[in-house]
């Protein structure tokens, strides 16, 4: 189903508003639902010096966007025995400054690292050996204590892309083709531009002339912001992070990563951060994705996986309203087109858990356990979907309950009552009959 023309419309208003008001060279937009890409607009004549025009298809450098794919790596990591989040760095990367930081730590930029790493600035000069880098850091450069607060790091990346090179014995963006580029088609990510492809470029305050900018190897920092990449690529990308693919990362581990682990506390309730995933709240739902700047070039990736949509957006300047585009536009697209209730459908036959369905009571409050999607929940004073895990055993997903053990406690041949956690549930009021 295509978008509306008024939706397209304003959509359209909305990059021109962002291309022409903040001075960017040419911007990209690209627009995913249902994991379709929907809708694409550019606005800007000059993606190249001599006037080359943007499209779908011309690559942009995508930045700290490339954090994501080094976080997917790491996570692939973990689910296969290779590590645990809670591993020191320093068991993996032995002798290294900031050893006892762990995995999570550096995912989520909670481990107080300084955002740089020492010496010349990374983004704007050719990279440097892992080596290179190692040796001129040191823990007195640390920004604060771990834990504290989320503090950005671009150089906890750079040891990311190192631990999993060295736990899968395959060079860092090997492992980005072979295990995400390549089983979801992204055939226009790549390390170096391959034309067509925009030049980076800075606008002067006065004189409103462009200004190329450099676009070095980053070496060691590649983990952290390397990737070039298209809308088309970046809309496959959106639409993984709506419906995981398996063979890539299970629906579990997307949502261990899109749960907030750090935050500033001046954005706490609006902003946080995951393992890998910028968080937004956006009331009432979240979107979840990634920011990406390097010199000349800016991006944005967001998707709302309940409502089933996701923005892209690229552009080549070092200044201007591009990255927090992509949120702006998926507002508008819930505006114009606000998603259609899901059509309902008979439920399939549970495998375990039938009998427990009905109504139930902790002490006199009311509780009902149904099926909802094919899962058992649990509503009311107490609500949590509930996953079987042995003969009466359930553990609950979500909510306050998420993790707690629901258990069944039979008289003979029929069921008494269920525990979870301290709480008591009968059939009727205080089990009185």
């Amino acid at each position: 189903m295509s978008l509306r023309s008024d939706t397209a419309a304003a959509l359209y208003a909305e990059v021109a508003a962002a291309q022409g008001e903040t001075k960017v060279p040419t911007v990209n937009a690209g627009v995913v639902r249902d994991g379709a890409l929907e809708w694409t607009g550019s606005r800007g004549r000059f993606a190249t010096a001599d006037g080359g025009l943007p499209g779908a298809d011309v690559q942009y450098r995508i930045g700290s966007i490339t954090k994501t794919l080094t976080a997917v790596l790491v996570m692939q990591c973990r689910d296969d025995g290779l590590l645990s989040l809670n591993d020191a760095v320093g068991k993996h990367l032995p002798g290294i400054a900031f050893g006892d930081r762990t995995v999570r730590h550096l995912l989520a930029h909670s481990g107080g690292m300084n955002a740089e790493p020492e010496g010349p600035w990374w983004e704007r000069n050719p990279g440097v050996s892992f080596d290179e880098l190692t040796a001129a850091m040191n823990d007195t450069q640390a920004a604060g204590p771990a834990d504290r607060r989320h503090h950005y790091s671009n150089l906890g990346y750079g040891l990311l892309g190192e631990i999993v090179a060295r736990l899968r014995g395959t060079p860092w963006l090997e492992l980005v083709q072979q295990r995400i580029l390549g089983p979801l088609e992204m055939r226009r990510t790549t390390y170096f531009p391959e034309a067509p492809a925009a030049q980076g470029f800075s606008v002067h305050p006065f004189s409103g002339q462009l200004d190329a900018e450099p676009a070095y190897d980053s070496g060691a920092m590649a983990p952290a912001g390397q990737l070039w990449s298209t809308i088309e690529d970046l809309a496959r990308y959106a639409a993984f992070w709506i419906d995981p693919v398996h063979e890539i990362l299970s629906r579990d581990t997307v949502e261990e990563m899109a749960t907030p682990v750090a935050s500033d506390p001046r954005e706490a309730l609006t902003a946080s951060y995951g393992l890998g995933l910028r968080l937004i709240a956006d009331d009432p739902q979240l979107l979840i994705g990634h920011t990406g700047s390097m010199p000349g070039f800016l991006a944005g990736l967001f998707v709302d996986r309940v409502r089933r949509v996701g923005a892209v957006t690229l552009g080549n300047g070092t200044y201007g309203r591009v990255a927090s585009l992509a949120p702006d536009l998926i507002r508008i697209l819930a505006k114009y087109e606000p998603p259609v209730t899901q059509e309902w459908v008979p439920e399939p036959a549970l495998a375990q858990g039938t009998e427990l369905l009905g109504h139930w009571y902790w002490g006199n409050t009311p509780l009902t356990m149904s099926v909802c999607a094919g899962i058992l929940q649990l509503s009311g004073g107490l609500t949590t979907r509930l996953a079987p895990l042995t003969a009466d055993r359930y553990q609950g997903r979500d909510g306050y309950l998420a993790g707690e053990t629901l258990r069944v406690h039979r008289t003979g041949d029929s069921i008494d009552h269920l525990t979870i956690a301290t709480f008591v549930l009968t059939r009727t009021p205080y089990g009185r009959t």
